[in-house]
């Protein structure tokens, strides 16, 4: 019998593992947002908040902002409140969440996560509702043929290993099956563009790829752990089978990922940005 998908089991701390390495692509987002704000005490939301390391950059440019950061995981929020006393935070779901008169909708990594038929609708909502001269700015991961997730989709696969009863029915792969483990992929630029320009004085939208310096292959898992990994290892019941998952995706990632000089790997991590003005 197959396994049943299961909500991601978010550890604030594992995610912090690499909180300085997380946080580069929101001082990027943060500084093509500053030139469109034009009051000292903007209304900030931060959807998809996390432990409130977005929610602190945010704070840090904009001190007189009103902040509300979003998440829909109680123990991201709990670190968030205690990290970020200043903001106000509230659980929510990201395809649903209102944001009344805001002046910027703010998020980082976050819009991945719904699947690409609440997207661009979710996106249209919440520019919609912003302020004239109000700012959307988004960034997403967008390493859906990377190998880091190439080799999820791959492992989980496999024929006949300890984990193969747990992906059953997964349909890994087949993005008309909502209920599968791996995340859609990423539209292209010219959708994100083409979802918003309705309403927008302006849109601008670009990608980046960061290189991270990383101790071995093991340290991109604890990486991917921390966030797109947890939708598979929530689907494995049995801490054995778990571990044996682990252990051949560290395998083959140490294969997609070459050794440098000084025994290190460059971990490539590509980042759609979108910042939008409403009109």
């Amino acid at each position: 019998m197959a396994a049943q998908p299961q909500k991601p089991d978010w550890s604030a701390t594992q995610y912090l593992k690499f909180a300085t390495e997380r946080t580069l692509a929101v001082h990027d987002l943060i500084a093509r947002v500053r030139p469109h704000v034009h009051t000292a005490s903007p209304r900030i939301y931060d959807l998809g908040c996390g432990p409130g390391n977005s929610t602190a950059a945010l704070l840090a440019a904009f001190p007189g902002a009103r902040t509300t950061g979003m998440d829909s995981s109680g123990a991201m929020l709990s670190r968030a409140t205690a990290a970020v006393p200043k903001a106000a935070f509230e659980e929510g779901d990201l395809a649903t969440f209102d944001t009344p008169a805001a002046d910027v909708v703010f998020s980082n990594a976050a819009f991945h996560w719904l699947r690409s038929a609440q997207r661009m609708p979710a996106l249209q909502r919440y520019f919609r509702a912003l302020r004239r001269g109000g700012v959307l700015a988004v960034q997403v991961p967008d390493n859906y043929d990377a190998a880091t997730h190439r080799l999820m989709r791959e492992v989980a696969g496999l024929r006949g290993a300890a984990w193969a009863s747990f992906f059953e029915g997964a349909n890994i792969g087949d993005v008309g099956d909502a209920r599968r483990p791996d995340l859609d992929p990423v539209e292209a630029p010219g959708v994100f563009y083409d979802a918003l320009v309705p309403w927008a004085g302006s849109v601008h939208v670009w990608r980046t790829e960061y290189y991270h310096v990383l101790e071995d292959a093991g340290a991109i898992v604890e990486w991917v752990k921390g966030t797109g990994l947890q939708p598979y290892l929530q689907r494995i019941g049995d801490e054995g089978a778990k571990e044996a998952f682990l252990e051949e995706y560290e395998r083959r990632l140490a294969e997609a990922y070459p050794e440098l000089k000084d025994g290190k790997v460059l971990l490539g991590y590509p980042r759609l940005f979108v910042v939008a003005v409403r009109k």
